[in-house]
């Protein structure tokens, strides 16, 4: 039995090993019959998509490689030609990302990164609640620009020098206060003892009524006890007859456990705190602009082929209607984890004045200072990575702001140039301006201190090649091509006009009610499947939903690209919260408590938005002629 026993416990483990492989052989081959018995275009789009979203959703092979499913079940079962499913797998948008990773690298190689987040951790002070809050802020900046993963990989590390600063200092702080409270206590217990034995005395001496003989010798003897130990055995001989248990209370002092690595409970607080308040304000930066996080440009990639009679959506409108949207989640964020860890007691974790900081305050504040010390004075390569940013910046919002003509309408031809057209100008000279300053002989120190030598290369770029590819995700533009390609799908083979009309039942809800069902399905699933995944699945859906119920797709499309980012309750839910948790400073449990706060405030503040400000921007109370043609072209 024990044999037989051990034998199927084998096999479980042997089984549950190879789950993956099971699952990626199981799965095409149970779907098998959709399309055989319906050979239909919509029959075969639907079994590639369904088996393309299990394997995102499951993650039994890689996402990039899940997403190359389309490229060869769509030819088989001839939805598409190879041709045509290949050019939907590089897109503008790639060339967006792109541009936008040869900026990111010029920015994490010369520190400029770093130089942002401690200046502005600098200007926000060491008090707990104003730490957070100038982490997040620093950290929203970033993630506007840098993908949330590489922001909360490049601030944790200083996040985390600024808590060991924190907790080595609480607990030198707790040591002193320790042995202060000891000595203290005994000094008052001597003083005490002196005080009542010469009392006593007094009262003998002067006639004065005392309670009992009985009681003056027991205090006279305690006393004397404790002035001499040596005494012991004499007091304990003298008063047999009268034998009390005394007791004498020991100062109360607030301990830890000898596993806990905090010095007290509220430090451990600050620790978890700060932790979480910088993967949230990853992911609430990285809704700001299009650029921001690879949702974003999902939907942008994936409406644009849907509805190329739009022509509403771009960085300028996009930033507009986001951008008050992360400044209220930002603040709502920060109170509802001060409230949550550091309690409500703003006044005290909030406060500037100096006379208020603590000494493991201002030993933090100079912890940060001299981080930023090191970096020495801004350099040249800072400067120019500086330039490209804001020129950056600066062309995307003004190439069509809609409020007035753009520098596009120089040209003659219209339509021709977009946001890629300006990221991929910029990272392409940042392949060709020198890292040094023209005309410059300073000669390079080297890493010794002592002797120096010439830079061999005084024409080296500000980016390489190299430092391109190690930030390039490549796996995510893959990705986002599968995506694509599984929109053309199931576009041409009509699927998404089925679906459609299977969605008509709902046709009776308010658009708002609509709206909210999807942001809370969206964001259910993407706490256990990953962000992009989830939103390629559900754009199709939603946009045929749209279509099929006379709402403004934008209505829906929106708040479901936004609140597919607020997968904030796991470990799992998004890479920021993975690196989070590898620190150790907070538990699972303390992440669903605060990730459920953070994703019930996301979805609020986006229902506020899309029913408010977002109306004009977008004319949502309309359906859209762009929308009207794509639904008739459809349904013919």
């Amino acid at each position: 039995m024990r044999l037989e026993a051990a034998a199927r416990m084998d096999l479980i483990k042997k089984l549950w090993r190879a789950r993956k492989l099971i699952l990626v052989v199981l799965i095409p081959l149970s779907l098998l019959p959709l399309p055989l018995i319906h050979p239909t275009s919509e029959a075969c789009c639907a079994y590639v998509l369904i088996v393309t979203a299990v394997y995102w959703v499951s993650e039994a092979v890689p996402l990039g490689a899940a997403a190359l499913v389309p490229a060869f079940l769509y030819p088989l079962f001839g939805v598409l030609k190879s041709s045509e499913v290949a050019a939907e797998y590089c897109k503008d948008t790639t060339l967006l990302l792109m541009g936008v990773i040869c900026l990111a690298a010029s920015i994490e190689k010369w520190n400029l990164h770093k130089r942002i987040a401690l200046r502005m951790v600098m200007i926000a002070g060491a008090k707990p609640g104003m730490l957070v809050l100038g982490f997040m802020c620093c950290t929203v900046f970033l993630s506007m620009w840098l993908s949330n993963t590489s922001t909360t990989a490049m601030v944790m590390p200083i996040a985390e020098a600024v808590l060991q600063q924190l907790i080595s200092t609480g607990v030198a702080d707790t040591q002193e206060d320790s042995e202060t409270v000891e000595a203290t206590e005994d000094d008052c217990l001597g003083d005490k003892e002196e005080n009542l034995e010469k009392n006593q005395l007094e009262r003998l001496y002067l006639g004065k009524p005392a309670k009992s003989a009985v009681y003056q010798i027991l205090v006279l003897s305690t006393a004397h006890v404790f002035s001499s130990p040596t005494n012991s055995d004499s007091l304990y001989l003298l008063l047999s007859p009268f034998q009390t248990a005394i007791s004498i209370p020991e100062p109360k002092k607030e301990k830890e456990s000898k596993n806990s690595r905090y010095p007290t409970k509220r430090d451990h607080m600050i620790c978890k705190c700060l932790s979480l308040s910088i993967t949230y304000a990853a992911t609430i930066g990285g809704l700001i602009t299009i650029t921001g996080t690879s949702t974003n440009l999902i939907f942008a990639e994936q409406f644009n082929n849907r509805y190329p009679d739009a022509k509403v959506i771009n960085f300028g409108t996009w930033f507009i209607f986001s951008f008050p949207i992360a400044i209220i989640m930002l603040l709502l964020t920060w109170v509802w984890l001060h409230f949550l860890f550091l309690g409500c007691n703003f006044r005290e974790t909030c406060s500037l004045s100096k006379k208020r900081k603590t000494r493991r305050e201002m030993l933090s504040e100079r912890k940060i200072h001299d981080e930023y010390i090191k970096l020495g004075p801004i350099s040249y390569p800072e400067v120019v990575t500086g330039v490209f940013f804001i020129l950056m910046t600066l062309l995307w919002f003004t190439r069509e702001p809609g409020f007035v003509p753009g520098w596009t309408s120089l040209f003659e031809k219209k339509g021709y140039r977009t946001d890629a057209t300006v990221s991929v100008l910029l990272g392409f000279l940042l392949f060709l301006i020198p890292a040094r300053r023209p005309f410059s002989r300073s000669p390079r120190t080297t890493a010794g201190g002592g002797s120096t030598e010439r830079d061999p290369d005084p024409l080296a770029p500000m980016i390489t090649w190299k430092d391109f590819q190690n930030l390039m995700p490549w796996e995510i533009v893959i990705l986002v091509g599968g995506g694509y390609a599984l929109a053309a799908g199931c576009k041409v083979s009509g699927l998404s006009v089925w679906i459609g009309r299977q969605l008509e039942p709902m046709s009776g809800l308010p658009p708002w009610m609509v709206t909210l069902l999807a942001c809370l399905l969206v964001s259910a699933v993407t706490e256990f499947a990953s962000n992009p995944a989830t939103l390629t699945v559900f754009l199709p859906i939603l946009s045929a939903l749209s279509e099929t119920l006379k709402i403004n797709p934008l209505h829906t499309l929106i708040p479901a690209t936004m609140c597919v980012s607020f997968g904030v309750m796991l470990p799992v839910g998004n890479p920021p919260n993975a690196i989070v948790f590898s620190y150790g400073h907070v538990q699972i449990s303390d992440m669903v408590k605060a990730g459920f706060g953070v994703n019930l405030i996301g979805v609020l503040v986006v229902m506020l938005a899309i029913t408010t400000w977002g109306v004009p921007l977008f004319n949502l109370t309309e359906f859209p002629d762009w929308a009207i043609d794509r639904n008739v072209t459809g349904s013919l």
